[in-house]
């Protein structure tokens, strides 16, 4: 994989933003792509590399956004006999490039690690952020008197209980954000507030049933929702008897673990939320492409149809007919 690949995919990483890699691993002449030829995809379906002719780009794209949103790599190949190809962990499309030929490409999806967003400074916060760094976790800290006394191996701290201000940073933010309020006493309405801003997947307080209705009944006066409140859960973490605050944070986390892999929430920021892409047939070959960015596309008959690459549309374009039964379905 080149240099700048492998910079893009740091500057990625650095940012907290998915993405996924396809490598060709083996390859079956004629095709101009080369064993080890790599690309990087985006969750935005950005594609930056090379795997060969371009023809190939519409179904690694795909592959590779569907890796995104179920967290698990594949193995697809290109080729003009792809019944041939298929077998056992091995997903085989048509080969639509003029060359022919046979690529295999494995494609690995990149996802920032599950997020825990505490707030407070309380010795449970601090119980909790020491405990999630080795289980995988990135850690941020929020509050007005949190710094690297109090949360030494914090990713990141936050002084300021904004909602609004953390917001903008899209990794604090969707269904990978594990959101705790732990603030005890401290700031408790004003970390709530702040936390709901950010529509976690998963929100837990620390206090009483009884301080609870306190709190919602605050931030509800705030301008909150009734609704909104819901979800939270309250006292947070599992009923193991917990009474330490490293015993408390590890309920935490089991419960923080249990709604992870129940739900198979895999990274944050709109990826998560985004719904089902729509996507067409090409005519000519057959191949699915998404219709949202789609680069080749021709209307025929009053109706718009999508292609895979170039040459297909081509194709179509001289003799319409010859992949057209009847509007909307193909030979």
């Amino acid at each position: 994989m080149n240099a700048q690949l492998l910079l893009l995919a740091a500057d990625l990483t650095r940012r907290g933003e998915a993405f996924a890699l396809a490598t060709v691993v083996r390859r079956g002449a004629p095709t101009s792509s080369r064993v080890g030829d790599g690309a990087l995809i985006t969750q935005g379906g950005a594609f930056h590399g090379w795997l060969g002719g371009s023809c190939t780009q519409p179904v690694v794209v795909r592959e590779a956004l569907a890796a995104l949103a179920d967290g698990a790599p594949r193995l697809i190949a290109l080729s003009p006999d792809p019944e041939a190809e298929a077998r056992p962990g091995v997903a085989a499309y048509p080969m639509t490039c003029h060359s022919g030929g046979t690529v295999e490409i494995y494609i690995e999806p990149v996802l920032p690690p599950a997020r825990i967003l505490v707030f407070g400074v309380s010795p449970v916060a601090r119980a909790l952020a020491r405990l999630a760094k080795p289980m995988g976790f990135a850690v941020e800290a929020v509050d007005p008197d949190a710094d690297r006394t109090t949360f030494p191996d914090a990713d990141e701290i936050f002084t300021e209980l904004d909602g609004a201000a953390l917001r903008q940073r899209p990794r604090l933010r969707g269904a990978g954000v594990y959101a705790v309020v732990a603030t005890m006493g401290a700031y408790d309405e004003d970390a709530l507030v702040a936390a709901l801003a950010l529509e976690p997947g998963y929100l837990g307080v620390i206090a009483s049933r009884k301080r609870f209705a306190e709190i919602s009944a605050a931030v509800q006066a705030r301008g909150v929702e009734a609704g909104a409140l819901g979800a939270i859960r309250c006292p947070a973490g599992l009923d193991i008897g917990a009474r330490l605050p490293e015993e408390i944070a590890l309920s935490i986390l089991a419960e923080v673990v249990q709604h992870r892999r129940a739900t198979g929430a895999q990274v944050s920021g709109p990826l998560c939320a985004t719904g089902a892409a729509a996507e067409a047939l090409d005519p000519v070959c057959g191949m699915t492409v998404r219709v949202s960015g789609a680069r080749y596309t021709t209307e025929h008959a009053g109706r718009v149809y999508y292609f895979c690459c170039a040459g297909c549309l081509s194709r179509f374009r001289v003799a319409p007919e010859m992949f057209l039964q009847s509007a909307g379905e193909t030979r």
